[in-house]
């Protein structure tokens, strides 16, 4: 997703969805804060009923029938083509909605409540559809960014929601208004629905049960049998226990810590859905496309860092007196600090929340994937119940919400070390990899080009420094596995970079553990292989052995070459004394495409292993070639070699003994060049007829830097040879010296 997540919203396969969604969940959240405002403000008190029971039982009848009808809702999406069955749950949308709104013209509180049971009711059944649909209408690799959308437009959807049912409702007229708006709202929803490319049935062979306890009981048990699955439902749920939290204490912090009017709960839920809809398009961006959770322990840790800072802050904020309205909320510096806070924790939730849908659908089984995603509605619901009986037991025991906000930071940083101890290779994978960039501005060219290899293959590498293996743990998405000698695997400071790989400890002297690679690579792993054997003493290619092609060749898989360029400068080298070694010079990785080595098959035993020796060797050889920077002028390749030798580096040295270092024959050739581009036109063909000496090489950069084109001409050839290369090459100009004339 290099390209950016919103390009996503100019295709048919997904526009259709996202306004669905967008616009479903604004109306659900339109007709419930309305409905609370009106029940606190106006009909509450008529019912017989305290309004904040009332408020209460609304939040409940909501949420309830995620917990009673989301398995049968997995069900159907999984049993059923799902953009029709999407149409028809956003069908459903548009007499619920008109009756909901003759429900705010009556003022009946307890036909609203039904009505707000309702529009949960269909928000159960949408919620498996929309997730299950996305693996089916996006590629893999834009699976992060459509989930991203989504998660940004809910929150975005819940914040005009909240904000219009609250605005609106009590204006007047405002019935009449929220009414229409909600009938515009579902009638949209449908018709963008309409355009949703046929999707198809995942299991036709389901039979849906009216038992709704039972299946939701075996939705929830199915949850164990794939851990991926079941640890990305975990994380999801606690990420909307710890946002319901937030969401729940916000009218309360304002009025009772900040002492700030209704409006500043505007501007947190604002500066919270903001937050969420920037974690989510940037999560999309750090990974570009990968199905990962590296990202998630770093989210979670920000999260509790952010949490912290929050209760902190508010201390200080906490001021005296009647309630402040926006403007003199916004005048003190110290609420700043808080609206940062709710951002950042907002931010780091988004990219912490995206990833885990992304790996739900993707690691679900295609046949039940849609009741994988109700068993995490399930899941979710439970976490946010549980998230508002904590608050209540909190607040019941005389804890502000400062208090309230503390503790959550707390279960939160439980749940951040929990998290790291799951992925301790995601950690130390975003630990080396930022540590690497910063260092070493490591660039990774040709990402697509593992992608199209597939399940299996053997990845061989240029060895030119101790750093390639850690480059390689680093930045190769997934977790590749190394070949590792048994006693390396046993030293202790090898031991922490092996967790951030599958590590396969080998015997060399052993010959079952070729036949053990082989069995590791056909099971589906991408194989990370040095083919030189030992770090380069020359900086071009050592021995290659035939080891990864033999490995390749037996277990039917690709091989996929990868150049390091630039580690060799490192002191981590064993270049000393070739060139210029410095700590931090800047290294690229450059994948190219798999290939396959296309092997007589009538070659057995010896003849094979050297043919493929050969093509192996072939490989790595046009691999450096391919890699090498062959579109730059010789000048230019002067210029490189004097920024990776430095600038006073010897760079010719003649009969004369007095060599020229690459700045003097940089400056040189310049200043050289200046005079003879008067001389001559640009694209000429210039003979040059010169001794072997320092002198010569400059002139030839210099015609080099102004865009002529040297020849050489060997005056030891004779005359009539000379003069037969100056009509070939069509060279009209040659360039001597009198001395050397006089001596020729």
């Amino acid at each position: 997703m290099h390209q950016g997540a919103f390009r996503l919203l100019a295709r048919r396969h997904f526009l259709p969805l996202f306004v669905s969604q967008f616009l479903g969940a604004t109306n659900d959240n339109l007709f419930k804060n309305a409905l609370v405002i009106l029940v606190i403000y106006r009909i509450g008190a008529n019912s017989g009923v305290p309004p904040q029971i009332l408020v209460t039982a609304a939040a409940g009848l909501f949420i309830l029938p995620f917990f009673l009808f989301s398995a049968t809702a997995g069900q159907l999406s999984d049993r059923f083509e799902k953009s029709r069955l999407i149409s028809l749950v956003k069908f459903v949308e548009i007499p619920v909605s008109a009756l909901g709104g003759w429900g705010l013209f009556t003022g009946n509180v307890w036909f609203l409540l039904a009505m707000l049971f309702l529009l949960g009711l269909q928000a159960t059944f949408f919620g498996p559809l929309k997730y299950a649909i996305l693996p089916e209408q996006l590629a893999e690799d834009e699976l992060i960014a459509g989930n991203a959308l989504i998660e940004g437009g809910t929150f975005l959807a819940i914040l005009v929601g909240t904000i219009a049912g609250g605005l609106l409702i009590l204006t007047d007229n405002g019935a009449a208004i929220v009414s229409m708006l909600m009938m515009a709202l579902a009638l949209g929803g449908f018709a963008a629905s309409l355009f949703l490319p046929a999707a198809r049935a995942a299991n036709p062979e389901i039979t849906v049960s009216a038992n709704v306890l039972g299946e939701t009981w075996t939705v929830m048990r199915s949850l164990g049998e794939r851990r991926p699955v079941f640890l990305a439902v975990l994380g999801i749920s606690w990420f909307w226990f710890v946002g319901a939290t937030f969401l729940a204490q916000f009218p309360a912090f304002a009025k009772d810590v900040l002492n700030a009017d209704e409006h500043a709960v505007t501007l947190m839920l604002t500066m919270f859905s903001l937050g969420i809809g920037i974690g989510s398009v940037l999560c999309a961006r750090l990974l570009k496309g990968e199905i990962s959770a590296r990202h998630v322990p770093f989210a979670a840790i920000g999260m509790t860092l952010f949490a912290f800072d929050l209760a902190y802050a508010s201390r200080s904020a906490a001021v005296a007196g009647a309630l402040a309205p926006l403007g003199e909320f916004l005048a003190r510096p110290a609420n700043w600090r808080v609206l940062a806070d709710l951002l950042l924790i907002a931010i780091c939730g988004g990219i912490y929340i995206v990833p885990l849908y992304a790996i739900l659908q993707s690691r679900s089984d295609e046949h039940r994937r849609a009741r994988a995603v109700a068993a995490n509605n399930i899941m979710n619901a439970l976490f946010m119940v549980g998230s508002a009986v904590a608050g209540a037991v909190m607040l019941g025991a005389g804890f502000s919400v400062t208090q309230v906000f503390l503790a959550n930071a707390v279960g939160n940083l439980v749940a951040a070390v929990y998290i790291c101890g799951l992925l301790p290779d995601a950690v130390l994978k975003g630990v080396f990899s930022w540590l690497l960039r910063r260092l070493y501005q490591v660039e990774v060219l040709g990402l697509d080009h593992l992608k199209q290899a597939g399940e299996r293959a053997v990845i061989v590498v240029n060895h030119v420094s101790f750093l390639d293996a850690v480059l390689m743990a680093a930045f190769l998405p997934g977790k590749p596995t190394f070949a590792v000698n048994t006693f390396i695997a046993r030293l202790w400071w090898v031991r922490p970079f092996l967790a951030v790989v599958d590590a396969f400890p080998i015997d060399p002297t052993n010959p079952l553990s070729t036949k053990a690679l082989i069995h590791a690579v056909q099971q589906g792993r991408h194989l990370v292989i040095f083919p030189e054997g030992r770090i380069t003493t020359t900086g071009s290619l050592m021995k290659v052995y035939e080891g990864p092609g033999m490995i390749a060749d037996r277990a039917d898989a690709p091989i996929v070459p990868i150049r390091i360029d630039g580690a060799q400068y490192t002191p981590f080298s064993r270049l000393r004394g070739k060139v210029r070694r410095r700590w931090f010079p800047r290294i690229t990785l450059t994948i190219l495409p798999p290939r396959r080595f296309h092997v007589d098959a009538t070659l057995k035993g010896r003849l094979r292993r050297q043919a493929i020796s050969q093509a192996l060797y072939d490989v790595m050889s046009n691999m450096m070639f391919e890699t090498a920077h062959r579109h730059r002028t010789l000048f230019e390749a002067l210029l490189d070699a004097a920024a990776i030798q430095g600038g006073h580096a010897p760079a010719v040295e003649d009969i004369s003994r007095k060599p020229l270092s690459y700045d003097r024959l940089i400056v040189g050739s310049l200043a050289l060049g200046r005079s003879l581009a008067r001389a001559t036109a640009p694209g000429e063909t210039i003979g040059l007829l010169l001794p072997n000496a320092s002198a010569t090489v400059a002139t030839f950069f210099a015609l080099q830097a102004t865009g002529r084109v040297p020849a050489m001409l060997n005056f030891s050839s004779g005359t009539d040879a000379v003069l037969s290369a100056c009509r070939a090459g069509r060279i009209a100009t040659v360039i001597t010296s009198r001395r050397f004339v006089e001596q020729a």
